[in-house]
């Protein structure tokens, strides 16, 4: 019976293991859970191995996103990316506006709140603004982001084009969201560029010359999906894994309470209150080592990974000095297809006076 329960361990294991061999989107696929491996093949890319997406992917973000290229072509994109992430980190206004955004979603909070949609809608905000110059309350903000969930929803679905499909729904979503980003490039060229925005984020986009305009709005949409997504996620995973952990809540409260002694009441962040928030970016990159991967790795390292974490650091210095939060019941972190929380981390909230 021993014999019969090993030799049926090994061929479970063999099958569902951390690394094992299945076909997805009907293309045979290797599928591996293993962090050290994952990380190796992520160092190696365009020397052992060449970065691929399922179709539905590719047909969902054009053959123009620096998300689905390969090789040069990657390359000449991944260093535009870095031209407008320098952009936006030195635009004037770019670290009070994510403050400003923290503090209008915190001040929304009542006594419960589900932590994932929260976090969303901060990151949304943020990207939004970065990426086109648009606040919050304006019209264009809403219809993009209604178009930009359906679009995430059919990001890893079967590639059936049909009417009522995830995968149409979100081919069109994405017809959607370029329409309405090519008129507002439209409306900045016609203004000759907006003088609010001068040097941002779009407006350097458009001054370069080597790429198309499909690549432009690809860039866009990268752009909003890397910083959406990605960064919501690190702030859930912070957020859940500092419930667990009241000494090192406790160490980052006092960390940031330190800040905030030093500075004038009201008085904004900056980018001196970022560089003494030591523990704050320590835990960002322990939560983000090889075992949560949020921005990728090797030549696929997000370009924007920086700004997350000083997204996620201004977010937590006004979390922990205004609120006390514990879970409301267990919801531990699942990957399918993406690392979420099933019931989206609800939260009790309750203000420090």
């Amino acid at each position: 019976m021993c014999i019969m329960r090993r030799l049926r361990d090994w061929i479970i294991s063999g099958r569902y293991g951390k690394v094992f061999r299945s076909h997805l989107f009907c293309t045979p696929t290797v599928v591996s859970c293993d962090q050290e491996l994952n990380h190796f093949i992520l160092q190696n890319e365009e020397k052992l191995f060449q970065c691929s997406y399922p179709k539905p992917i590719h047909g969902i973000l054009g053959k123009s996103s620096m998300i689905v290229v390969v090789g040069d072509a990657h390359k000449r994109l991944r260093n535009v990316a870095l031209t407008l992430v320098n952009a936006t980190k030195s635009r004037a206004g770019y670290l009070n506006d994510i403050e400003r955004i923290a503090l209008h979603i915190l001040g929304s909070w009542k006594k419960r709140v589900v932590f994932c949609e929260e976090a969303r809608k901060f990151t949304f905000s943020v990207i939004v603004k970065q990426v086109l110059g648009l606040s919050q309350d304006e019209p264009q903000t809403a219809k993009i982001l209604e178009d930009f969930l359906t679009f995430m929803k059919g990001l890893i679905s079967f590639p059936l084009y049909i009417p009522g499909t995830p995968y149409a729904r979100a081919v069109q979503a994405r017809a959607r969201i370029s329409l309405t980003v090519k008129a507002i490039v439209e409306e900045r060229r016609k203004n000759g560029g907006d003088c609010n925005n001068k040097g941002d984020f779009l407006d350097v986009l458009l001054s370069i010359t080597n790429l198309s305009e499909e690549e432009k709005v690809s860039f866009v949409l990268d752009s909003l999906l890397g910083g959406y997504e990605t960064t919501s996620l690190l702030m859930s995973m912070v957020v859940y894994f500092l419930g667990q952990s009241p000494l090192a809540l406790e160490q980052l409260m006092t960390e940031h309470k330190a800040i905030r002694a030093n500075k004038k009441k009201d008085e904004c962040l900056n980018s001196e209150d970022y560089k003494k928030m030591e523990f704050t970016q320590y835990g960002q990159n322990q939560t983000a080592c090889k075992k949560f991967t949020p921005f990728g790795g090797g030549p696929r390292l997000c370009p924007g990974s920086e700004l997350a974490k000083v997204e996620t650091a201004f977010f937590l210095h006004h979390l922990v000095l205004n609120f006390r939060w514990r879970a409301e019941g267990e919801d531990p972190p699942m990957a399918y297809p993406y690392v979420e929380f099933p019931r989206g981390l609800p939260l009790q909230v309750e203000p420090i006076l």
